[in-house]
């Protein structure tokens, strides 16, 4: 028989259907989003509530079976969006759950080299941004920084940024995703823009730009073109070191 679990997309919803899955015995092809389409010729449809009692049993056998290393590996696989990477994570964690011993190192699977590969780009998605956000002080004081990240990596970067510019009122955003965080001197916390046009292109317009904001723009402009040794540019690693999808952000890009 084949079966369809519809969830609601979530992790806790994932974990959810996981615990599901094991109760009833009746383990899914596909996990689908509630009020998606089923394929054809699927016998069973089932609909999967999002239960944190449940979740958190799931999580807990996680927590036994598994080391803080692969745990994290599955919030990286889970943040990256990548469709099929629920059900990837949904086998990976049956998987776990099922086997006596580790299985996290087994590369002989290709569940767990496909989760391994995929939770690498994501750490190394973070670390882009760790490395190219750059700050741009508003007319109200607060240093905007948006962002368009490959994978949705920010949330495995604001303890850092936290910690890195805790004396500052900062807000990074990203404008794929239309969310960002707001840390106001005590905490980082979630919010959205009600119109988010003017990150669009990465700077900040001339109206709502620090006067001082504009000036230390033009002489890092100025540092940065007198610094270069024209006989030693290297577009090629140039643009590995720097992705090019990186460079409307960069204060230095826009000579």
């Amino acid at each position: 028989m084949n079966a369809v679990f519809f969830y609601d997309k979530t992790f806790d919803g994932l974990l959810s259907a996981v615990f599901q899955a094991y109760s009833t015995k009746r383990f899914p092809d596909r996990l689908l989003k509630v009020g998606d389409v089923a394929p054809m010729f699927i016998d069973e449809r089932i609909t999967v509530i999002t239960d944190p009692d449940q979740a958190g049993r799931v999580w807990t056998g996680l927590l036994n079976k598994t080391d803080a290393t692969v745990r994290n590996m599955l919030g990286y696989v889970w943040l990256s969006e990548i469709s099929g990477s629920d059900e990837l994570l949904f086998r990976y964690i049956c998987k776990t759950f099922d086997s006596k011993h580790t299985v996290a190192w087994n590369f002989g699977d290709a569940d767990v080299l496909e989760l391994t590969k995929i939770a690498r780009k994501v750490a190394h998605e973070a670390l882009y941004i760790k490395q190219f956000v750059r700050f741009q002080k508003s007319a109200d004081g607060i240093y905007v920084a948006p962002i368009h990240p490959e994978y949705n990596a920010l949330p495995l970067t604001i303890a850092h940024f936290s910690d890195r510019f805790a004396d500052q009122q900062w807000v990074i955003y990203d404008t794929k995703r239309k969310y960002g965080y707001y840390y106001n001197l005590h905490e980082a916390v979630e919010i959205t823009l009600a119109d988010d046009n003017n990150l669009l292109n990465g700077r900040l317009n001339d109206t709502a730009m620090d006067d001082d904001e504009k000036l230390f723009q033009q002489l890092w402009k100025s540092y940065f073109k007198a610094m270069a040794i024209k006989e030693r540019l290297n577009p090629r690693l140039h643009r590995h070191n720097m992705p090019t999808r990186f460079w409307r952000y960069l204060t230095e890009k826009r000579i």
